[in-house]
């Protein structure tokens, strides 16, 4: 779509709302006099005013500029508009309402923070930025959680995040960092030698800054594609470069259900690890066959029982709403066996299309949105009549039907972890390839250093600073 800037530069905050009204278009900025089907957006310092171009029609939206008491917050309150402007248009040229509104972002319980801190409510929410009443209820929710958990730290607590970019096999959907192992073997060694090392520098630097890690969390990949000892001798590191005295949480990955063993759990479980993941995404053989992963629905119940036998450990399951060759019935079974086998998290995510994934480039048999409607729906449902709460939530580029991923858990149970992670309430120190740091500075920013992705390169990199 030809996009016009009039009196502003907010490319991003337009390009957002472009993505998200009309998924399938891509912004175009041309050098020329305003022509053709076009959306001109302008700021005059009161308000943005949107001027929508279809053919011989034309629809307009308008959104006044909120107060605002800094620099930081007018640049807030003039993207806003922006967007807001674009996408009141937008629905006067009956483009369907999304079920998050005008909303964009990809943490909007950090928003809704903000409005209960200034004694508003979801309601307010709701109407400001046109959102479903049920959706603006569950990022209440989810933001209380984050809000108790804030309450619950202390100056100098950290998260930690150690990532072992290796899998079994690699899923259709999936873009993050991970690497088939079976291809991939010979680097499996190097890249634990190198992982120590910087275990070793980042364990250095936190006893120095006096910081005392809270929540430790191993992901990837599938850290449970590792030996057993290879996962002693890594847990064994962890433990000698940091003091894990004042540790809540420690979870571990063991998404792959091929990839749990007894001797595996027993290791995690003699190192003081207390939560793992085992995600069977679907409960359904022929969709599991269609995302390219290499185990059926039993294998998923045989791993959860060898769980649940070595004992100590709290579980999630991880299911996805929208993946190749599901349904709203399918997905409705999948949601109803899980929850007859009583895990203490279920996380229910939307499909995102990621770029850098199989599905990217190949999207047959994928339901629609509505359909992913029905399944989101229906799971948030069973979930709460099974005893679950929502305690976290975040949104992503290209989600069908443009929900939401939300965490459920049993009460008392939610991951500290991913809600320091999501709502940045603390440091996270990533340690690995790809891993993510970030800190939070007195205003609000977030400052990243991002490792290298790919594991060989991740080693190179260790090797070029010479740890």
């Amino acid at each position: 779509m030809d996009l016009y800037l009039i009196g502003h530069d907010y490319k991003y905050a337009a390009e957002q709302m472009l993505l998200t009204l009309y998924p399938d278009r891509r912004p175009v900025y041309p050098d020329r006099v305003p022509a053709g089907d076009r959306a001109e957006i302008a700021l005059d310092g009161k308000a943005a005013v949107c001027r929508l171009v279809q053919g011989d029609r034309t629809f307009e939206g308008r959104a006044e500029i909120r107060p605002w008491a800094n620099e930081r917050e007018r640049v807030r309150m003039e993207q806003q508009a922006v967007k807001l402007s674009f996408y009141r248009a937008a629905l006067a040229a009956g483009v369907p309402k999304p079920v998050w509104g005008a909303l964009t972002g990809v943490k909007p319980g950090k928003l809704m923070a903000r409005y209960l801190a200034e004694g508003k409510s979801a309601a307010d929410f709701s109407g400001d930025f046109d959102v479903d009443p049920d959706r603006a209820a569950l990022c209440e929710k989810t933001a209380r959680a984050a809000l108790a958990a804030k309450a619950s730290l202390a100056p100098g607590d950290v998260g930690l995040y150690v990532g072992i970019p290796f899998c079994p096999t690699r899923c259709a959907y999936c873009s993050f960092i991970s690497s088939a192992v079976g291809a991939n073997e010979k680097l499996v060694e190097p890249y634990l030698a190198a992982l120590a090392a910087e275990i070793r520098r980042t364990g250095r630097a936190v006893k120095e800054a006096g910081e005392r890690p809270v929540a430790l969390y191993l992901g990837g990949g599938t850290p449970t594609t590792l030996s057993a000892g290879q996962l002693d001798t890594l847990c064994s590191a962890l433990e000698e470069n940091f003091d894990l005295s004042a540790l809540r949480e420690y979870t571990v990955e063991a998404g792959r259900p091929d990839t749990i063993t007894r001797e595996k759990l027993e290791v995690l479980r003699s190192r003081g690890v207390g939560r793992v993941s085992v995600n069977p995404q679907t409960m359904s053989d022929e969709v599991l066959e269609a995302i390219g992963r290499r185990h059926t629905a039993k294998d998923v119940l045989d791993a959860l029982a060898l769980v649940r036998d070595v004992g100590g450990l709290a579980v999630n399951m991880d299911l996805i709403a929208g993946l190749p060759k599901d349904g709203p019935d399918t997905f409705r079974e999948t949601v109803e066996r899980v929850l007859a086998l009583g895990p203490e998290n279920v996380t229910v995510h939307t499909l995102a299309i990621k770029n850098g994934s199989y599905l990217a480039q190949c999207r047959a048999d994928l339901p629609d949105g509505d359909a992913v409607g029905e399944m989101v729906d229906f799971a948030g449902r069973a979930l709460r009549a099974a005893g679950y709460e929502p305690y976290y939530l975040y949104r992503q580029k290209y989600m069908s039907g443009g929900f939401e991923n939300v965490g459920w858990a049993k009460p008392g149970t939610g991951s500290l972890y991913n809600i320091l992670m999501m709502e940045e309430l603390c440091p996270v120190l990533a340690m690995g390839a790809g891993g993510s740091t970030k800190r939070t500075g007195p205003d609000g920013s977030v400052a990243r250093h991002v490792n290298p992705k790919y594991p060989k390169e991740y080693i190179e990199r260790m090797m070029e600073d010479g740890i």
